[in-house]
């Protein structure tokens, strides 16, 4: 029970969406509305021009790495600093503030992934880099890279690189990126179809 208003605060921080609020700062528009509507840094480079969607891309990364560290400093378990991890991500998908009408979890999941299991997630962000500069589909990128992250963990800790997972540890990284997978269902439907657009194209 101690643990919970720390899991409440970091939803509450996932929660806020940056994306939202810098393109209306600058454009008097709801990102939401532009593109493809996913309240994300990859729409706000559509809405608003590259500086902004780069702020947007580190402040979501960084609402997921900050609740994280901080559970660690107050030296909570894994199982919690997994559920911190699931937490904030489930706040960016589902934003409170927002009419729960949030992104798609891959920055924030990003960022939650480094301060839990950084080895694994350098696995998985080179993996995204890598299909994406193959393949140019953000979207597909994303997914391939989130699944390689608990894949990657489960290996380096097999191989002792890294502590073993705990069990809580590796069901909340999983259901982490099922989170991710579950937002991506209109993208896995287009890329099914062969119709999603590419990188430069007009994003997912």
């Amino acid at each position: 029970m101690r643990w919970l208003p720390l899991l409440a605060a970091s939803y509450l921080v996932g929660s806020l969406s940056f994306s939202l609020l810098v393109v209306w700062l600058l454009r008097r528009v709801d990102v939401r509305t532009v593109g493809s509507g996913n309240p994300g840094a990859t729409n706000v480079l559509r809405a608003a021009g590259r500086w902004p969607a780069l702020a947007v891309l580190l402040l979501d990364i960084a609402k997921g790495l900050v609740p994280v560290q901080l559970a660690r400093r107050l030296e909570a378990p894994a199982g919690v600093l997994a559920g911190v991890a699931f937490a904030a991500v489930l706040g960016h998908v589902y934003p409170l503030y927002f009419g729960f009408r949030g992104g798609k979890g891959v920055a924030t999941g990003f960022g939650a992934f480094l301060a839990l299991l950084p080895l694994a997630a350098g696995c998985g962000l080179a993996v995204f880099l890598v299909t994406a500069a193959v393949t140019r589909y953000v979207s597909l990128a994303s997914l391939v890279g989130a699944v390689s992250v608990p894949i990657a963990a489960w290996t380096l800790a097999l191989g002792g690189w890294t502590m073993p997972l705990s069990p809580p540890t590796l069901v909340l990284t999983v259901a982490t990126v099922g989170l991710i997978f579950l937002r991506h269902r209109p993208n896995l439907r287009r890329l099914a179809a062969g119709n999603e657009r590419r990188l430069g194209g007009g994003a997912s």
